[in-house]
């Protein structure tokens, strides 16, 4: 099996997973707490955070793992390693969450993730976190690559007090194409990390802004 063949195997098989790809959602829908400012509470460094993943976080993670796993798995033997561990790199799962994560934790005291709004309604934080996120990632069919990230922040009764967010997205051109060395075609598609970690270091800014405006 040639290389292009090859190529076209996995396009068929990303395209797949690219018709489970999570729906943006405003955070009025996926959220359940209303982004209206009505808090008088800053943000502090000293406070303790809750955090909880918005119904589109879950849907990210989900749509990321499906696409992560044909990467690692299903294109093993089909594709020339280079452009395999740029499809593995540029879809890994836990990127995102990870540096958000730890985003918010150089930020305030003591960040924790609750699996629940009640679980963490009984814990009382300081403030509460709304984490959205959103990606968008290269398929036969897709070339308009998405990464989206937002901390919506509200206060100990639910009241919101502002937002951290990064953004970018980028029309790629095809990597499906005849006759496209493979360190080309790697390169094409380890932008696609590249446009993450883009919009991951929009929102340490951000998150950075808010938390200096108290």
């Amino acid at each position: 099996m040639n290389r292009l063949t090859r190529l076209a195997l996995v396009a068929l098989l990303m395209g797949g997973v690219a018709t489970a790809a999570p729906a943006y959602a405003d955070a009025t829908q996926s959220c359940h707490f209303l982004p209206i400012a009505g808090s008088s509470a800053g943000l502090q460094h000293s406070q303790t955070v809750g955090v909880l993943f918005s119904e589109n976080t879950l849907d990210n993670l989900q749509y990321l793992e499906r696409y992560h796993d044909v990467a690692l798995n299903v294109a093993k033997d089909a594709l020339d390693g280079r452009i395999r561990d740029a499809f593995v790199n540029s879809s890994d799962p836990e990127l995102a969450i990870d540096w958000l994560m730890s985003s918010l934790q150089q930020q305030f005291l003591a960040v924790t993730v609750y699996n629940s709004l009640d679980e963490l309604v009984q814990a009382r934080p300081d403030v509460v976190v709304m984490l959205d996120t959103h990606n968008r990632l290269l398929t036969q069919r897709n070339s308009q690559v998405e990464a989206r990230f937002a901390a919506r922040f509200y206060d100990a009764d639910l009241q919101y007090i502002g937002k951290a967010e990064g953004a970018v997205e980028k029309q790629m051109p095809s990597v499906w194409v005849h006759n496209q060395p493979a360190p080309e075609i790697a390169a094409q598609i380890e932008q696609q990390r590249d446009l993450q970690l883009s919009a991951l270091k929009q929102f340490d800014n951000s998150l950075k802004a808010l938390v200096a405006a108290g």
